[in-house]
């Protein structure tokens, strides 16, 4: 594919494909050919290059304390937008290294994940269902299962999360610098209940009380406890400009 036919072939693709509601859920079929044109799609398709490795300051992914803000060097998290419809949002991040897009949700959506260029650590979760909430100090905790811990390096292939399973609850954390194309389907809409929601994880022997009744199968290594948060103050992100080929709409 050329470079500006890849990405427009994507993008007529997803309008055939999803709809405001999320309903009726894209068929297979369809997933599996957007996962085609996706695991062809790299940086140059969309107009980016990967950035140099001389510039990458970061303590990286298992250097000094990733949690410690303060030691990294203060440079954001960058938002592109491709598209965005009623049905669909097309972006890019690109993440420096070392950056956290923190735990949160995907309500109601279908959500597809391809790493450009550099390597990053995903984390996800599902719900356990029917819901399990416990109320610790006034707050309520809900049980999730791990469902992805994984470094996802380019040219790694599409990611695929669905409302249920696959990963619906996903934390990024850039092993090195890089850029992951999304599809978001339907978009991001409080209005039509779906709103991002941040949460912390703890192991589910935070609040185990000693027993393992709730886990369904598996190990209780493979379960946490996740507590709804506000939006992290230091998720530092700003706004870029998409530079690659233009969309016929």
């Amino acid at each position: 594919m050329g470079k500006s036919y890849s990405i427009q072939a994507l993008y007529d693709l997803c309008k055939k494909t999803f709809t405001p509601s999320g309903f009726p859920p894209p068929s297979s079929q369809s997933i599996q050919k957007l996962c085609s044109i996706l695991d062809t799609i790299g940086p140059a398709d969309v107009g980016l290059k990967e950035d140099n490795a001389d510039d990458d300051r970061g303590h990286g992914f298992f250097g000094f304390n990733q949690f410690n803000r303060v030691a990294r060097w203060a440079q954001p998290i960058t938002y592109m937008e491709i598209h965005e419809c009623d049905s669909f949002t097309m972006c890019i991040f690109r993440l420096p290294s070392s950056s956290v897009i923190p735990l949160h949700d995907h309500p109601g959506m279908t959500v597809m994940s391809k790493v450009l260029y550099g390597s990053m650590h995903v984390k996800a979760y599902d719900w356990v269902e029917p819901a399990c909430i416990r109320n610790i100090n006034g707050y309520p905790v809900r049980l999730a299962k791990l469902a992805v811990d994984k470094v996802l390096a380019a040219p790694f292939g599409t990611s695929i999360l669905y409302p249920r399973s696959g990963g619906n609850l996903h934390c990024f954390t850039s092993v090195t610098s890089c850029a992951v194309l999304d599809i978001l389907a339907p978009p991001y809409r409080e209005a039509a209940g779906r709103k991002c929601t941040y949460y912390n994880d703890y192991p589910y022997s935070s609040f185990s009380k000693g027993t393992s009744s709730e886990i369904q199968d598996g190990k209780e290594e493979d379960y946490a406890w996740l507590q709804e948060i506000d939006t992290p103050v230091d998720l530092y992100m700003r706004q870029g400009e998409y530079v690659g080929p233009a969309l016929r709409h």
